[in-house]
């Protein structure tokens, strides 16, 4: 725990996750799937003696997968917070993630469970930071202010949704790519004429390339002087195709989203091929497993990104992380509609010139308004 700061002990008593999923009108594409609604699955511990904190499951695809990985937070998670009192949060994360190891292994769901795990760390850290009384950023040392982007600008008039952005003080923009050579090119290029060239653009692949047309398109879309390809690889290619692929490329590579564990993140982050690192916190580690990370990614000389793609309490967690060590780098802010963002971030979502400011609130520094979002919320039935 000597990374961490110390903490009270905790004794969870009761766990809850709320499943909350919004209409919208126009579907968000990837290159592997489309969102129909925007889902969510929150995070709520509360302690012996009333204190609580929030956290967020990452929970975008399958869109029926919400509810079940709220169920895996009550049934595998729960109980196994419940039986003690932990003297740290990371104590916890560390025993979570090695009691259910091999239930990982016999479901076939590892990610899964890592998901319902890091939701639960963000929210044990929460209420930790809420007990002393103090912002996530300062407990860990860091600053409130962090740029953002506007993220997810889809394949379909990109420049108009960008233009709304910017509009409401985003000053960074990151294109999804990976339709077609000729729209991603034609996209690209009529974002930085709309916004010359001193705008930060950033392009997101979704793992939609193999290497060789990853080689190609990157030669393709670096004259548009994108600061970041993400994703042109799936996710699981080996280390020696990322190592390839960052010296055929002429624009820096960004990945994270979709590993898992530190092993994969040491692996990455020394093997050179990754300009930006991009963890997930609700998908894998919350702080107790990112927040390492990101240390050792900015110590190699890395770009640390914090990844997030959901609902508004795990929006604030990645602002909260990158908040907590500083440096140069960006969190992203979807750009397409989603309620469950608007409700749970609030002000947040309104950057000052590209920047926001974390307020000085303890833990995130949000109270998720329960009621407001009461018409999204949708039964799981575990109990």
């Amino acid at each position: 725990m000597h990374q961490f700061p110390d903490t009270p002990p905790i004794h969870p008593a009761k766990i809850q996750a709320f499943v909350y999923r919004a209409p919208i009108e126009e579907p968000v594409r990837t290159s592997f799937g489309v969102m129909h609604d925007r889902p969510a699955v929150l995070v709520r511990i509360e302690d012996h003696d009333g204190a609580h904190g929030w956290g967020e499951i990452w929970c975008n695809f399958p869109g029926v997968g919400a509810e079940h990985r709220a169920r895996m937070l009550e049934s595998c998670v729960a109980p196994i917070l419940q039986e003690r009192q932990w003297a740290h949060p990371a104590e916890a994360f560390e025993t979570l993630s090695r009691r259910l190891e091999v239930l990982a292994i016999q479901t076939g769901e590892p990610g899964t469970v890592a998901q319902a795990i890091a939701g639960a760390d963000l929210a044990l850290w929460d209420l930790a930071a809420r007990r002393l009384g103090q912002p996530l950023w300062r407990m860990f040392g860091g600053t409130p202010r962090i740029s953002t982007y506007a993220s997810g600008l889809s394949p379909s008039e990109p420049q108009r949704l960008a233009a709304a952005k910017h509009a409401e003080g985003y000053r960074a923009f990151k294109l999804k790519v990976g339709f077609g050579e000729e729209r991603d090119v034609l996209n690209l290029r009529a974002l930085r004429e709309q916004f010359g060239p001193d705008t930060a653009l950033m392009i997101d692949a979704n793992q939609a390339w193999d290497e060789a047309a990853a080689a190609h398109m990157s030669r393709r879309l670096a004259k548009y002087g994108p600061i970041w390809l993400e994703e042109p690889l799936r996710a699981d290619s080996s280390l020696e195709q990322w190592r390839r692929l960052a010296q055929a490329s002429p624009l820096p590579l960004a990945a994270g989203e979709n590993l898992r564990g530190d092993a994969q993140f040491d692996a990455v982050i020394s093997s050179g091929s990754l300009a930006v690192i991009q963890p997930d916190p609700g998908k894998w580690g919350g702080f107790s497993g990112c927040l390492p990370v990101a240390r050792r990614a900015i110590a190699a000389q890395r770009m640390f990104c914090p990844h997030w793609l959901g609902g508004g309490v795990g929006l604030v967690a990645a602002m909260q992380l990158k908040a907590s060590v500083g440096h140069p780098g960006y969190v992203e802010v979807d750009s397409n509609p989603n309620p469950l963002r608007d409700l749970f971030a609030g002000p947040l979502l309104r950057p000052d010139e590209g920047v926001v400011t974390l307020p000085d609130a303890p833990g995130l520094g949000i109270e998720p308004d329960l009621a407001a979002a009461r018409g999204f919320l949708v039964p799981h039935n575990y109990h």
